[in-house]
């Protein structure tokens, strides 16, 4: 039995990874991890650990650019490798919306579609305390 599929279903079987992976289906951009610690609220330890766990398991593909690691959805050719992608995209919206939205104003603080700052910055910060329900 190939290895390959059961990394890339085990991958997925986890929440946060879920979360990674559905955004960076349907955000359609590559994210660092800096800019997933942000959206998904989590340590850049285990930010960093779950998309090498993605990368590993032949769902992302990464690039590195300047002092920045960016992941990006792997263009697949297997069918069964394009059939959970689609399942993936097809997932309700709903589920994800929280994250869909932190990911869209964290992507909007790029410069020239880059990263230009780290996770937890000030802005970053400031951009959620104005979006914050409780102003």
């Amino acid at each position: 039995m190939d290895e390959m599929y059961i990394d890339a279903l085990k991958a997925l079987s986890d929440p946060t990874r879920l979360r990674l992976f559905w955004l960076v289906v349907h955000v359609g951009q590559h994210i660092n991890v800096a800019e997933a610690m942000d959206v998904i609220g989590d340590t850049q330890y285990n930010v960093s650990r779950n998309l090498k766990m993605l990368h590993k398991a032949g769902l992302l593909t990464l690039e590195k650019k300047g002092k920045w690691v960016y992941y990006t959805l792997k263009e697949q050719s297997a069918p069964h490798c394009q059939a959970l992608v689609n399942s993936v995209k097809f997932l309700p919206k709903e589920t994800f919306s929280d994250v869909t939205t932190r990911c869209m104003m964290r992507l909007s603080m790029r410069v020239n579609g880059e990263c230009v700052i780290g996770a937890n910055s000030e802005q970053w910060l400031a951009a959620l305390k104005a979006e914050s329900p409780t102003n």
